[in-house]
C-alpha cells in the first residue's frame, strides 16, 4: 500500500522537510523575508541565534498561517517561538513549528481509487532551543539544535515499510552591529549577520530490512547573508527607516552529507525542470536575493515592504511583500501579504500571515 502527501515549498526541489524553510514571523516576511541582520526579537531563532545576545528582556510570539491558499487543501503553519534572558547568561531561545498538510485519501496498488481504504492526516513538526553569546559590544556568535519530525503517508512500497522521518538540525551563527554614528546628521547604524541553518543527517521514510537500500533527502541545510542599515529620519528619533538585504541559498546534494554538501553545494550542478529538459545553474542562480524597507514612528506603528527573487530555473518565486504592525506598551501583532509577480495562481499567491507579540 502507498499513501502520498506532499508540502509545497519552491527550492531547488532536492531536500526533505522544506518546511524548515518557510520565513516564520510576519514582519521578516512583510520585509521580503529579510531577517538575518535584524535578528532583534524572539524570532531571531530562525534568522540568526547570534542576535539573541544582543537582546534583554522577555518575549513570546505566535505566527499563524494558511499556507499556500491557492490548493485550498487545507494546509496551515504555525510557529511558536520565546526568548528569556538570564542575568549573567544571556538570552535563551525556543521554538515550535508545525505544519499541517491536510487529509488525503489512502490509496493502494490493487485499489487506486482508495474507496474503503479511510483517509489520513499528514503533518510535519520541529522544536528546538537556541543561544546567543555576546563577544563584546559589536560582535555575537550563535547556535541552535532542533528535533524534526516528519509524517507523510503510511503503508509501505513493495514490502517496504513507509515510516515518519525525523532528524536533528544544528545552526551556527554571527553578527555585527556597529556603533552608533552620524548619517545626514542623524543617529544611525548598521548590522552584517550569518547564519548557517538545518545542518544535520538526512531523512529516510523507508523502513528498509536492507539499510544500504535505504535512500536519505538532505535537510534544507541554508546558508544566509545579510546586511540592514537604520537612520532616525528626524533629530528626535520619531521616526526611524531600516533597509534590509539578504542573500541565502540551499546547501544541500543528493547522496552527500551534510557536512560535504557544505562545501560542494557552491558548484554549478544540473536541475530537472520538466519536459525532459535540463538546466544548469551557476552559484549566482542559486542565490535567492530579499530586499525589505520598514518605517517605525514613534515605536508605535510600521508600514513594509518588500521583493524576493528566485531564478526561473530555480524555484521562480518572484514577489512583492507588504505589510504593518502595532506595539503597545507590552503587545504587539504583525500582518503581511504575498503578491506573487508573472503568475496569478503560483502557490504563494495572496499568503498572508498573522503574528502576535507579547512582551514580559
Amino acid at each position: 500500500m502507498l499513501l502520498f502527501a506532499a508540502a509545497g515549498q519552491a527550492q531547488v526541489g532536492i531536500t526533505s522537510v522544506p518546511f524548515l524553510q518557510i520565513e516564520p514571523d510576519s514582519r521578516a516576511a512583510a520585509m521580503g523575508n529579510t531577517g538575518v541582520a535584524i535578528a532583534d526579537n524572539a524570532s531571531a531563532v530562525f534568522w540568526n541565534p547570534a542576535g539573541l545576545a544582543f537582546q534583554n528582556g522577555n518575549q513570546v510570539s505566535i505566527t499563524h498561517s494558511e499556507w499556500l491558499p491557492q490548493f485550498n487543501v487545507d494546509l496551515f503553519y504555525d510557529y511558536l517561538v520565546g526568548k528569556y534572558y538570564i542575568e549573567d547568561l544571556g538570552t535563551f531561545g525556543a521554538h515550535i513549528t508545525y505544519l499541517n498538510s491536510g487529509e488525503h485519501q489512502r490509496t493502494s496498488y490493487e485499489d487506486p481509487t482508495g474507496e474503503g481504504l479511510g483517509r489520513f492526516r499528514s503533518y510535519e513538526f520541529a522544536g528546538g532551543i537556541s543561544y546567543g553569546y555576546q563577544i563584546d559590544n559589536n560582535w555575537s556568535v550563535g547556535s541552535g539544535v532542533r528535533f524534526i519530525y516528519s509524517k507523510l503517508a503510511d503503508g509501505d512500497i513493495e514490502g517496504d515499510e513507509i515510516k515518519p522521518g525525523s532528524s536533528m538540525g544544528f545552526d551556527l551563527a554571527g553578527m555585527y552591529k556597529s556603533d552608533t554614528f552620524l548619517f545626514l546628521e542623524r543617529d544611525a547604524s548598521w548590522n552584517a549577520g550569518l547564519n548557517i541553518s538545518n545542518i544535520g543527517p538526512g531523512i529516510s521514510y523507508i523502513n528498509s530490512s536492507d539499510s544500504k537500500d535505504i535512500q536519505k533527502s538532505p535537510l534544507p541545510t541554508m546558508f544566509r547573508i545579510g546586511w540592514s542599515f537604520k537612520t532616525d529620519l528626524d533629530r528626535e528619533g520619531i521616526n526611524t527607516l531600516t533597509i534590509a538585504n539578504d542573500y541565502s541559498k540551499v546547501m544541500a546534494r543528493k547522496g552527500e552529507g551534510a557536512i560535504s554538501s557544505l562545501f560542494t553545494s557552491w558548484g554549478s550542478f544540473n536541475r530537472d525542470i520538466g519536459d525532459g529538459r535540463t538546466a544548469t545553474l551557476n552559484t549566482f542562480q542559486q542565490l535567492l536575493v530579499a530586499t525589505g524597507v520598514e518605517y517605525w514612528y514613534d515605536e508605535l506603528f510600521a508600514v513594509r515592504t518588500g521583493y524576493y527573487y528566485e531564478d526561473p530555473n530555480n524555484g521562480d518565486r518572484q514577489f512583492l511583500t507588504l505589510g504593518a504592525g502595532i506595539r503597545h506598551q507590552f503587545f504587539g501583532v504583525d500582518f503581511s501579504y504575498i503578491y506573487t509577480l508573472g503568475d496569478e495562481n503560483h502557490p504563494l499567491a495572496n499568503t498572508t500571515r498573522f503574528g502576535l507579540i507579547l512582551d514580559f
